[in-house]
């Protein structure tokens, strides 16, 4: 799995989450992460790799299962790591780098569509608007977590056990409701 967004989105939280919960279910874990500028809105790309047996925690590219992105740009720009038949899981959020914020490129248009006619399997939704209604904006990582957890062999009471012990109890219940609120777009 490839999580992926710009600095203060979360991607790190999701990334350990996920390890955690997949750890905890007894698969052999590896993490990698990069931070570009990470607190200042540049990338940030964590994978998680999981199995039996895991000798690396590097995803070549064309290998990862799924991505999950907090942003347009950062799904696009991370779209030849998916493998044939994998799927992107992206928040509609868009944040402006900062060679669009300075006029020196511009933003792609139609991003959101694209992915969706890649593949049908891809979702993209308001994480931010439904990770809102859930008690926090901030909280759209777990949304998409929630969208990809109904398709790993891990029950959702796991899910939720093992956020208590990573999340700050203060984003706790906004994270809990907006990672349920994921599930349920996965499920219905």
């Amino acid at each position: 799995m490839m999580l992926t967004g710009v600095g203060g989105h979360g991607t790190i939280l999701a990334a350990n989450l996920l390890a955690r919960v997949l750890m905890g279910h007894g698969y052999d874990v590896k993490t990698s992460e990069v931070h570009g500028m990470a607190q200042r809105g540049g990338s940030v790309i964590s994978m998680v790799r999981f199995g039996e047996s895991v000798a690396s925690p590097l995803i070549p590219r064309g290998e990862a299962e799924a991505v999950l992105a907090t942003e347009l740009l950062e799904a696009l720009r991370t779209l030849d790591y998916l493998r044939a038949g994998g799927r992107m899981i992206v928040s509609g959020a868009r944040v402006d780098p900062l060679t669009v914020l300075q006029g020196a490129s511009v933003y792609p248009q139609g991003a959101a569509e694209l992915l969706l006619r890649l593949s049908p399997d891809n979702v993209v939704v308001d994480a931010p608007g439904i990770a809102a209604e859930a008690g926090d904006a901030r909280a759209a990582n777990t949304v998409l977590l929630g969208i990809l957890s109904v398709t790993l062999p891990v029950g959702c009471e796991e899910w939720v056990a093992t956020m208590e012990e990573v999340v700050p109890p203060r984003a706790l219940e906004a994270n809990r409701n907006a990672f349920l609120a994921g599930r349920e777009i996965a499920s219905g």
